[in-house]
């Protein structure tokens, strides 16, 4: 999913190994991921994603306070909050500490790697795979 600030941006959805960097995107009010081959274009992401920073997280603190926040985290699933509001941001990133942070709070020029999508978002041949294997397992 892209949040909803990123529909008048170009987008396209997130692939297993792509490259990504936060970034702020014209006529958006809203921060992202891009691909590190195309800084125009936004990444979507799927609930449930794994994400792989290169270093240590730095966001924007909440409640617009100044400095940068740095968390001691580098892995992170991607998830969705605040879907009851419909004008607010819905893109976060949930650490293993339990710690969620809003992507548009994320400091630009991070670097990051999908690790994996969520089982759901598996094209349908690898689900077929799967349950042969699952199947031929059980005889």
């Amino acid at each position: 999913m892209c949040d909803y600030s990123l529909e008048h941006v170009a987008s396209r959805p997130a692939k297993v190994g792509d490259k990504l960097v936060t970034t702020s995107f014209h006529n958006s009010i809203t921060r992202g991921f891009a691909s590190v081959d195309e800084p125009n274009v936004a990444v979507c992401v799927l609930p449930g994603t794994e994400i792989a920073f290169e270093d240590n997280v730095q966001c924007d603190p909440a409640f617009g306070t100044f400095g940068t926040q740095k968390l001691e985290q580098r892995v992170a699933r991607f998830r969705q909050v605040n879907l009851d509001q419909q004008h607010a941001h819905h893109d976060a990133l949930e650490f293993p500490d339990g710690q969620v942070v809003l992507l548009t709070r994320l400091r630009e020029g991070q670097r990051a790697t999908v690790l994996q999508l969520p089982a759901s978002s598996q094209p349908e041949h690898a689900k077929e795979d799967r349950e042969i294997r699952i199947l031929d397992e059980v005889h």
